[in-house]
């Protein structure tokens, strides 16, 4: 009984911490960056994997442009977080079939387009090198009816805050490191039991310290 009260403990502080995520900086210190980002409506792809049938994925393509003045690096970490509580990190159990679909689906308006997978981690400076990169989710909880999708690695602003449960021999509070994250709220449209016609619609976009 004790151990699941204290997981049941440690689940009702993590979703407190993710219902308020700290901002980052109204004005950035002079050693910090953003990279400019634009992004596209997020949609379903059906891909039949190793003959074993169609599976449903879910993708984003972001546009990066690097204007701050020199190239910067990049190490991002994309999770589609539903209001059921189920994280789905990026790339997790997708496939390269996957991204080639996708990609030539998007030929016409994304030539260049790159997988997040493996796409270079250095962003050059200017408008010429912007670059487009394929975000993709396994399919997710079909109850969920709002998604999160949170891109960080655009920023290298961070902040350090104390861990809610975790403490050190010296009895203080760990530190975790947040990162300037973006956050793109959707609300989930169509029938659960029609999973094909599921939809986004769009509600927000925010930066959080995640």
């Amino acid at each position: 009984m004790g151990k699941r009260f204290s997981v049941l403990l440690l689940l009702v502080v993590l979703v407190g911490i993710c219902a308020a995520y700290p901002k980052p900086a109204v004005v950035q210190k002079l050693s910090e960056w953003t990279i400019d980002l634009t992004f596209d409506q997020p949609k379903q792809i059906s891909v039949n994997i190793d003959g074993k049938g169609d599976q449903r994925f879910w993708y984003t393509i972001i546009s990066l442009t690097n204007n701050t003045g020199s190239e910067v690096d990049f190490y991002p970490e994309c999770d589609l977080v539903t209001d059921t509580y189920q994280v789905v990190a990026a790339g997790k159990g997708t496939r390269k079939a996957v991204f080639d679909k996708i990609r030539i689906q998007q030929q016409g308006r994304y030539p260049f387009l790159q997988c997040l997978d493996f796409v270079d981690n250095k962003i050059l400076q200017g408008g010429d090198n912007t670059v487009d990169i394929a975000i993709i989710w396994q399919d997710f909880c079909p109850d969920a009816k709002n998604v999160s999708l949170f891109i960080s690695g655009l920023s290298n602003e961070t902040a350090a805050i104390d861990h809610p449960l975790k403490k050190k021999t010296d009895g203080t509070a760990e530190q975790v490191i947040l990162r300037k994250t973006l956050e793109l709220s959707y609300a989930v449209a169509g029938d659960e039991k029609l999973r094909e016609t599921a939809t986004f619609a769009y509600k927000d976009k925010n930066w959080v310290m995640r």
